[in-house]
């Protein structure tokens, strides 16, 4: 159990419900989650309160895109009457919704009453930042200090409040992982003995209460010397490489499939000899003229790096390659010999000399070339449904496709087969992607969407392009 005054505080951190009336459709079918695994740390399930994350938002069809872990949640919604709070603290209505003004990936907290199977949404916030008393901070600069001396020199124990599949993706150098959730289970073994040692704890990022409930457990706990790096992980990366072991990048992104560039920076000739499958050479020596063979800053690709062993010369490499604008680039801290020792595979023969990388696709979305197959002559047991509205539509659309508005589309479940795979395509793939979600929660289990842009001509051609 969780101190009452730690959970008293994080209470008086969370957001409070606004009311305001507007009627909304809802997809649920079975029950669903209301409330995301990271929420629950610090917060319990209400009714009609819905804790994730912001996905996305189609004001054309009036549709809020929430995550809840795996589950997504499709609410309705009338931008002039729902009532929105931003991070900042600025409310309006659903105008603070556009222009990015709420990014996806996000923490909100959705009101909504329900009748008769029906959403009605009240009101949308946006996680605030944790407020933490000033002497309690520690900047980026200050930790970089602190982690270039390390434990020993700097007199410092550095924890990661974020639950262990996280810090398993990467984690600050020397940093130990001591989930908030099982603080109390854990700090006696990994808390020092001596209670005016420094502690540094850190979480995802400004908005994440884990960190913060760590810390006033410490401080309760007697430690006067306690600090909370509330930038946190998402800071850092942004300038400072993460670290991981040939573990967690076995566990965490390998056998999940979780697409990565993996670079290794020891000379060719030795990486030749063996390498950690899906590698590519990347010796240290000539990383500076290898950067063109990475794949564009934009496409936010994760990088991993290794070396032999101690990762000095993957360090290097990282090092070079925040330099030149990259983020999220972790280095191997045990390198490829512990690689090795865990008997891991290890291929040999031919390293490749080009990255590539390719994000994991989302739930339901197509291959584009299938679905160009599909546009061009469609199959017997395929369906091509235009989510688009109406308008929309007059200024061209697919021959081979059916046009039913996302806002339509519970009322015409009579037009669409479930003994055929159904695709659904917008403009952008937003509407696609809530319209697939939609369907999935009506009962189809034959659904694919189109994530790409498709721009239309009135005599049927289009052109596609992935952004």
């Amino acid at each position: 159990m969780k101190s009452q005054s730690v959970h008293s505080l994080l209470l008086a951190l969370a957001v409070a419900g606004i009311s305001a009336s507007v009627a909304v459709t809802s997809f649920a079918g079975q029950a669903d989650p209301t409330i995301a695994g990271a929420c629950a740390n610090c917060h319990k399930a209400e009714a009609g309160v819905l804790l994730g994350t912001f996905d996305n938002v189609a004001f054309k069809a009036k549709t809020i895109q929430v995550k809840i872990d795996d589950a997504t949640e499709l609410v309705r919604f009338d931008e002039d009457e729902i009532k929105v709070i931003n991070g900042a603290g600025t409310s309006g209505d659903g105008e603070l919704l556009k222009e990015h003004k709420i990014r996806n990936g996000r923490e909100i907290r959705i009101t909504y009453v329900e009748k008769d199977g029906v959403k009605d949404a009240l009101s949308l916030m946006e996680k605030p930042p944790v407020k933490i008393p000033a002497d309690m901070v520690m900047t980026t600069a200050d930790l970089e200090t602190l982690v270039a001396r390390g434990p020993e020199k700097g007199k410092y124990f550095l924890y990661d409040s974020r639950p262990l599949p996280r810090f398993q993706e990467g984690a600050i150098p020397t940093a130990v992982n001591l989930p908030f959730p099982d603080f109390d289970t854990l700090a006696g073994k990994l808390l020092p003995r001596d209670k005016d040692a420094l502690l540094v704890f850190y979480c995802a990022g400004p908005t994440c209460y884990t960190s913060a409930g760590s810390a006033y457990q410490a401080r309760k706990l007697g430690y006067t010397r306690v600090k909370v790096y509330r930038d946190g992980m998402s800071a850092w990366s942004a300038t400072n490489y993460g670290v991981l072991s040939a573990r967690f990048l076995k566990e965490a992104w390998i056998d999940k499939g979780i697409p990565c560039v993996l670079l290794d920076a020891r000379p060719a000739s030795v990486a030749a000899k063996g390498f950690i499958k899906g590698a590519v050479a990347f010796p240290a020596a000539k990383a500076a003229k290898l950067i063109r063979k990475l794949p564009p800053k934009d496409a936010k690709a994760p990088i991993v790096i290794y070396d032999g062993k101690d990762g000095k010369q993957a360090a290097k490499v990282a090092r070079g390659l925040l330099k030149t604008g990259y983020g999220e680039v972790m280095v191997l801290s045990d390198g490829f010999a512990a690689w090795q020792a865990a008997r891991y595979e290890v291929a040999t023969g031919k390293i490749a000399t080009q990255a590539s990388y390719l994000p994991k696709p989302k739930p339901g979305e197509i291959n584009l070339d299938e679905f160009k197959k599909y546009a061009a002559k469609l199959p017997a047991d395929v369906m091509i449904i235009d989510v688009r509205n109406a308008k929309e539509a007059k200024d061209g659309m697919l021959r081979t496709a059916k046009l039913i508005p996302f806002e339509e589309l519970r009322n015409r479940l009579a037009e669409i087969p479930k003994d055929k795979l159904i695709v659904t395509q917008c403009s952008t793939g937003v509407r696609a992607e809530m319209a697939y979600h939609a369907l999935k929660q009506l009962g189809y289990v034959k659904v694919g969407f189109v994530n790409a842009r498709i721009d239309f001509e009135k005599n049927g051609t289009y052109n596609i392009t992935k952004e």
